[in-house]
């Protein structure tokens, strides 16, 4: 009796270690930056860490709606960085004589590109749901086509210019000052993060469409047989993410003030990541908004302080790949003691 409490003591002892394993790894991680350069430990530079990871989690929170349907979005980056040059183009300033649309000679409403943005993105994430909900395409697969054609109408776009490719600079001050602004101490970029999450939480937590995303990624063959139209619903969770792409996009491009091809690259990863240290799980069904903030945040906070070191940037990109290595084997490893 006593070696069977001590195994079951045992057992709720691994599942913990299992369960909270990426978080101990991490925050070791963070405590060892802190230890070699004490500085990093300031109000600035964890305001800097919150604006970083303001766009990255607002794209993972659309991410995050593919990866609890058991799928993923490898799109999401390039996406973005085609929504960032719609809205930079449009939001240059009107006295910069090499702007990419000359003709526009009077600031535009600013909530124009934004539209703009949300509509590029959206098209580019139905036709990502449309592969997957009735094509029944994975959707590594589809997202990964979308991809290539998301960088390449962006690489387009961006090489139409007059004066050939060339970053899309020289911003509307009302647009550097509305992303990159500060209210109470707080950058703008935070508030916009929260009122996105905060959104997403209800739709999550609160709706039907949230509910049946659950549904569909437990188990999509039990939900269409409860008479949940699996193929709408992933429609509409695309649809979402698409919104979500689009503000993330153009917030980005007001925070980095220079969108070039390059604009977006391996932000799907860092989306991934985010989600996955976040407790969003490959298996599908399982998924928190504030856990997706908490894996982002944590996650932009190892990437500034390996850049606030000085680490190697190659260096950084094989550290980057073993946290999400160990983040999806732990995550595997929880799905399989479930089972």
């Amino acid at each position: 009796m006593e070696k069977l409490k001590s195994f079951k003591g045992d057992k709720t002892w691994q599942e913990l270690l299992l369960d909270y394993a990426l978080y101990i790894i991490l925050i070791i991680m963070i405590i060892g930056v802190i230890a070699a350069d004490p500085t990093f430990l300031s109000k600035n530079n964890f305001l800097k860490i919150l604006a970083q990871a303001s766009t990255r989690g607002i794209l993972a929170l659309g991410v995050a709606g593919m990866i609890v349907l058991a799928g993923t979005d490898l799109s999401a980056g390039r996406i973005l960085g085609c929504g960032a040059a719609i809205s930079a183009s449009l939001l240059q300033s009107v006295t910069y004589a090499s702007r990419m649309y000359p003709q526009i000679t009077e600031p535009l409403p600013m909530v124009l590109p934004l539209l703009l943005s949300i509509v590029v993105c959206v098209a580019f994430c139905l036709l990502n749901g449309f592969g997957v909900a009735k094509l029944h395409m994975h959707a590594f697969i589809i997202s990964l086509g979308t991809q290539l054609i998301a960088y390449g109408a962006l690489c387009l776009y961006i090489d139409s210019q007059k004066g050939g490719a060339q970053p899309i600079a020289s911003l509307d001050p009302r647009y550097i000052e509305l992303v990159n602004g500060y209210w109470l101490g707080i950058p703008h970029l935070v508030y916009f993060m929260v009122i996105c999450a905060v959104i997403m939480w209800f739709v999550w937590n609160k709706t039907t469409l949230g509910k049946n995303m659950f549904a569909i990624g437990g188990n999509p063959e039990a939900a269409a047989v409860s008479g949940v139209n699996v193929a709408k619903n992933i429609m509409m969770i695309y649809l979402v993410a698409g919104i979500l792409y689009g503000i993330a996009a153009f917030l980005e491009a007001g925070r980095i003030q220079s969108v070039t091809t390059a604009t977006g690259t391996n932000y799907d990863l860092d989306a991934i990541s985010g989600c996955v240290i976040g407790g969003v799980s490959f298996s599908g069904g399982v998924g928190t908004i504030p856990g997706i903030l908490i894996g982002v945040i944590i996650l932009q906070v190892i990437n500034y302080s390996l850049y606030y070191l000085g680490v190697n940037a190659y260096l950084q990109y094989i550290i980057k790949g073993l946290i999400i290595i160990l983040a999806v084997a732990i995550d595997v490893r929880k799905y399989i003691a479930k089972k």
